[in-house]
């Protein structure tokens, strides 16, 4: 008989395994695609070692055992996807090859530096990623020019207007010599929302850096550097 104290739920499992949120395993196992030792699975069901399981037939890849948490520096002209881009290579080009499996927690484009998340585990990155969590992220951004105080009223009291709705952010200035270097606080995530809020009113972002993302911050990791870290 086999001993229900070593199961696991199988849309657990099914995270694990396929690196996906528990929430996208229930949606495998609703849509059918799942079956546990010949028999299509039920939401609810348990995986045992050595139960047979396929995924539209196939056999799923087994390649992770635990779940792995990194926090990387990014740099400057690298892109947050598997295919480099053009001439813009791929943040896996500085990553040992035991890390190539883990995928971004949202994305920095080419052009922004800073904290990001990389993990196999899908319910971290669907809970750090939703907007419904209002997750905190703080950058440092440098603007072309100064930033005038009614633009700096607009964003932060009122919101800028962008294509996908309004866009809301908190400003604090870093510099007294000027007005053109900002720490942004924000809890949305929609893309490139910093850039294009001051390119609505007239600016230029030609610096924009992530230091903290939730709980998790950059803290002492150098540029193109990266650590295991331990979530909370």
């Amino acid at each position: 008989m086999t001993d229900t104290l070593s199961s696991t739920r199988l849309n657990k499992h099914l995270a694990l395994s396929l690196g996906v949120s528990r929430r996208e395993a229930d949606i495998l196992i609703e849509q059918g695609k799942i079956s546990l030792n010949g028999t299509v699975a039920i939401l609810g069901a348990h995986y045992h070692e050595g139960d047979a399981i396929l995924i539209s037939g196939k056999p799923p890849k087994d390649e992770f055992s635990t779940f792995v948490y990194l926090a990387f520096n990014k740099p400057i002209g690298y892109v947050c996807s598997r295919r480099a881009q053009g001439d813009s290579p791929t943040i896996y080009a500085l990553l040992p090859e035991k890390y190539h499996h883990l995928k971004p927690v949202g994305r920095l484009d080419r052009n922004s530096t800073g904290l990001l998340l990389l993990t196999n585990d899908g319910d971290f990155a669907y809970q750090m990623t939703h907007p419904k969590f209002y997750k905190t992220k703080v950058y440092d951004v440098r603007l072309d020019h100064d930033l005038a105080p009614l633009h700096q009223q607009m964003i932060s009291e009122y919101g800028i207007q962008l294509d996908d709705g309004p866009s809301k952010l908190s400003l604090m200035r870093t510099s007294e010599k000027n007005r053109q270097e900002w720490q942004i606080t924000m809890t949305e995530g929609r893309n490139r929302q910093i850039r294009r809020t001051f390119t609505a009113l007239g600016y230029m972002v030609t610096d924009l850096h992530r230091t903290q993302f939730g709980s998790y911050s950059l803290g002492e990791i150098t540029t193109g550097a990266f650590k295991e870290i331990t979530i909370s």
